[in-house]
């Protein structure tokens, strides 16, 4: 009998977790939808659009020539086939950087001086703002970041290494986290990102507004971020380990509806 009631106990116990943690989980849901219906990435959208078809920089040149992938001024659908291969620059680049490119060969701007700019000022704000409109305009698309170019192919294997790669203090990697399914931290889901997720919530929902910090985060902000937490060394900005990333989740993320700019906490 008393046996019996200890394994009662355990069991009563374990039901109110459970119970306590979809609780939560739903809670959580439903923060996010309320959040969702008033979305400050709006602002950051249309402060985009405008800076994309304004004259600015050395040259007083407009971005409308920029070529992200799809032709020279098409924006729409571009966001989801990046990173890619470049022949212009012979390199592999994310939206960011192919952003800091085309600031400075079509508007002259010094693009090395804007990569060492902190997030958050300067011409940061700048491309803060033009990823959030060029994202929104793929918007509902899904992910096909191309494989075809041999080095699109080497980008995909180094970000793969970089994201198991594990050191510093804790002995941390991205998949630390991001490695397994249904894990998450501080009420906070953490999604699998070695697969296709699917679901919109990973690599598929940057850049994205977040609310901690009230600012807009592109996803160089959000692996810099990443490396803060896993106590590294800050990564370049559009340095080559996170377009490498960016190629192996971008790649993993293939058929995802892309969901940005999202809401974040």
């Amino acid at each position: 009998m008393r046996k019996l009631c200890i394994v009662l106990a355990l069991a009563a116990i374990s039901a109110g977790a459970l119970a306590q943690d979809k609780s939560a989980a739903d809670a959580i849901a439903e923060y996010r939808a309320m959040l969702a219906d008033g979305n400050p990435a709006d602002l950051f959208e249309a402060k985009g659009e405008d800076i994309w078809k304004k004259k600015r920089g050395p040259k007083n040149a407009t971005l409308e020539q920029c070529n992200l992938g799809k032709g020279p001024g098409v924006v729409k659908g571009a966001f989801v086939e990046l990173p890619r291969w470049f022949a212009d620059t012979g390199k592999v680049q994310d939206l960011e950087s192919r952003l800091l490119t085309c600031m400075e060969t079509i508007q002259g701007f010094n693009a090395k001086s804007i990569a060492e700019t902190p997030f958050g000022k300067g011409e940061q704000i700048t491309i803060e703002g033009l990823v959030a409109w060029i994202s929104a305009e793929s918007k509902g698309m899904h992910f096909n970041v191309p494989q075809t170019h041999a080095q699109e192919k080497i980008n995909y294997e180094l970000g793969k290494r970089a994201f198991y790669y594990r050191a510093g203090p804790y002995d941390f990697s991205c998949a630390s986290c991001h490695g397994q399914a249904g894990k998450r931290i501080r009420l906070q889901d953490l999604p699998e990102l070695t697969k296709n997720p699917g679901d919109g919530v990973g690599f598929a929902a940057w850049p994205a507004y977040r609310l901690s910090s009230g600012e807009m985060w592109g996803m160089q902000r959000r692996l810099n971020d990443c490396y803060r937490q896993q106590r590294f060394p800050y990564p370049g900005y559009a340095s080559d380990v996170t377009i490498a990333l960016s190629v192996y989740m971008g790649v993993n993320a293939k058929g995802a509806e892309s969901v940005a700019p999202a809401l974040k906490r």
